[in-house]
C-alpha cells in the first residue's frame, strides 16, 4: 500500500498564472504526484516538494481546522448510495456525478469534494481501486481493501454495501464508547472544578477571617490554607505546567510506540477500563476480521490490515505477532492462545471456526455478541461509576468542610468558655 505524502507545489497554468498549494496523495513516487497535478490543472509543474513527516503532520493538523471534514455518517451514506446506483446499472462515473449534485444541493461540500476528485481520477483513466486509495485519510483501510476486491471480482456494488454497513457499525461502537465516557468525565470535571473554586477563592477568604479572629488553626486546616496560598500565588505557573505537561504527554503518546503500548497495557489492568476496552476492542477486531475473511482476503493479510487499523496498542502488538505466527503455518486460535490477552470464549469459537471451515460465521457471531456486551456495558456504566463518584465527591468535600469547620468549632468553644467565665 502506498504511503500518504504531503506535497507543496507550484504549477504554471496555460494562461500564464502560477498556482500553488498543498496536495496529499498516497503515492510511492514523486513522479506520480507530478503527473496527477499536470493532468488536473493542464499546466506544468514548476516546483514540487515533499514535506518531511513531522512538517506534514503539523500541516495536516492546521488544515483540519479550516477544511470541511467528511463525517462518518456521510461516508456511510456515500458508499451506500454509490453501491445502490451501481447495482441498479448506473456506471460509477455517473453515480459519482449524481452524488456531487446531491451534495452540492444539500450543502455537504466535504462529500462533494471527494466525489469530484474521484470523478477526475476516473476520467483520467484511474481504476476505482486507485481512486479510493488516493484518499486514505477519508476511506479506512478495510474499506479500501474491500473496494479492491470488489473491483477485481466484479462485485463492487455488493462490496460498497458491505463497506457502508461496516462503517455504520464502527460508528455505533465509537458512539457507544463516547456515550459511556461523557457522563463520568462531566461529573469528575464538575467535582474538581468546584473543589478548585473552594481552594482558590473560599479557603483564602476563610483563612483571612480566622487570622483576624486570632483563631488557633488545627494541623489539617493549616495544611489546607498553606496549599491554597501556594496555589493562589503560583496559579499562572501551575496552569502553565499543566498545559505543557498535557501537550508533552499528548506528543509522547502520538510519537512513542512504547509509551502507547505501556498506556494501553496499564488501562487493560484497571477493572472498569479493562471491561470497556475488551468489549470495544473485540467488537472492533472480530467485525473487521469477519468482513475481510468473508471477502476472500487471506488470513495473514487480514490480520496485518487489522493490526494497522486497531488503535488499541495492547491488541495491535498481539495481532501483528499472531499474523507472523499464522504466516509460519500456525492456526489463528493457537496463536491467540499463545500470545495471550484475548478472551477464552473468543479463542475457542475461532478454533471451532477453523476446524469446521466456518471462521467468517464464527467471527460474525462474536462481533454481534461483543457489540451487545458493549451496549449493555454502556447502559450500566453510569450505575457502576455512581458509587465511585459518590465516594470521590463525598471524600473531597468532607475533607474541605471538616478542615474549615474545625477552627469555627474552636472559636465557638472559646467564646462559650469566655462567656461562662
Amino acid at each position: 500500500m502506498a504511503t500518504l505524502n504531503t506535497y507543496y507545489y507550484r504549477v504554471l497554468l496555460p494562461h500564464g498564472a502560477l498556482k500553488s498549494g498543498l496536495l496529499r496523495l498516497a503515492v510511492e513516487r514523486d513522479l506520480s504526484a507530478r503527473l496527477r497535478l499536470e493532468a488536473e490543472t493542464d499546466g506544468t509543474v514548476v516546483h514540487l516538494w515533499r514535506l518531511p513527516a513531522w512538517l506534514a503532520g503539523a500541516t495536516d493538523m492546521v488544515l483540519r481546522l479550516f477544511r470541511h471534514q467528511v463525517r462518518t455518517e456521510d461516508l456511510a451514506g456515500f458508499l451506500r448510495d454509490l453501491g445502490l446506483m451501481m447495482r441498479a446499472g448506473v456506471p460509477a462515473l455517473e453515480g459519482l456525478k449524481t452524488l456531487i449534485d446531491e451534495s452540492d444541493v444539500g450543502g455537504n461540500q466535504a462529500v462533494a469534494t471527494v466525489a469530484r476528485h474521484m470523478c477526475d481520477d476516473l476520467n483520467a483513466g484511474v481504476s476505482m481501486t486507485e481512486a479510493f486509495n488516493r484518499h486514505p485519510n477519508i476511506f479506512p483501510e478495510t474499506v479500501r481493501n474491500l473496494v479492491a476486491i470488489g473491483d477485481q471480482s466484479g462485485t463492487l456494488d455488493r462490496m460498497l454495501g458491505e463497506c457502508a454497513d461496516h462503517v455504520e457499525r464502527m460508528m455505533n461502537i465509537k458512539r457507544d464508547i463516547k456515550t459511556a465516557l461523557i457522563y463520568p468525565a462531566f461529573v469528575f470535571a464538575t467535582i474538581f472544578g468546584v473543589a478548585g473554586f473552594w481552594i482558590y477563592y473560599v479557603v483564602p477568604n476563610m483563612a483571612r477571617l480566622f487570622k483576624q479572629l486570632q483563631a488557633k488553626l488545627p494541623p489539617l486546616t493549616e495544611w489546607l490554607v498553606s496549599f491554597a496560598d501556594a496555589l493562589s500565588n503560583h496559579l499562572p505557573w501551575v496552569v502553565l505546567v499543566l498545559v505543557v505537561l498535557s501537550i508533552a504527554v499528548t506528543i509522547l503518546f502520538k510519537r512513542s510506540e512504547r509509551f502507547q503500548v505501556g498506556t494501553y497495557s496499564f488501562l487493560h489492568r484497571l477493572p472498569i477500563a479493562r471491561t470497556l476496552l475488551v468489549s470495544s476492542g473485540m467488537a472492533h477486531m472480530t467485525e473487521h476480521l469477519s468482513i475481510l475473511v468473508r471477502a476472500g482476503v487471506d488470513l495473514v493479510s487480514s490480520l496485518r490490515i487489522l493490526g494497522r487499523a486497531t488503535k488499541d496498542r495492547y491488541y495491535r502488538v498481539r495481532l501483528l505477532q499472531i499474523s507472523e505466527s499464522v504466516s509460519r503455518g500456525e492456526s489463528v486460535s493457537s496463536s491467540m492462545r499463545r500470545v495471550g490477552g484475548f478472551p477464552a470464549m473468543a479463542v475457542r469459537m475461532i478454533a471451532v471456526g477453523e476446524e469446521s471451515g466456518s471462521l467468517d460465521d464464527q467471527l460474525s457471531h462474536l462481533a454481534a455478541e461483543y457489540r451487545k456486551r458493549l451496549e449493555v456495558l454502556v447502559k450500566s456504566l453510569a450505575e457502576i461509576l455512581k458509587p465511585v463518584i459518590i465516594l470521590v465527591a463525598g471524600g473531597l468535600f468532607l475533607f474541605l468542610i471538616v478542615a474549615l469547620l474545625l477552627p469555627i468549632y474552636d472559636l465557638v468553644r472559646q467564646s462559650v468558655s469566655q462567656t461562662m467565665g
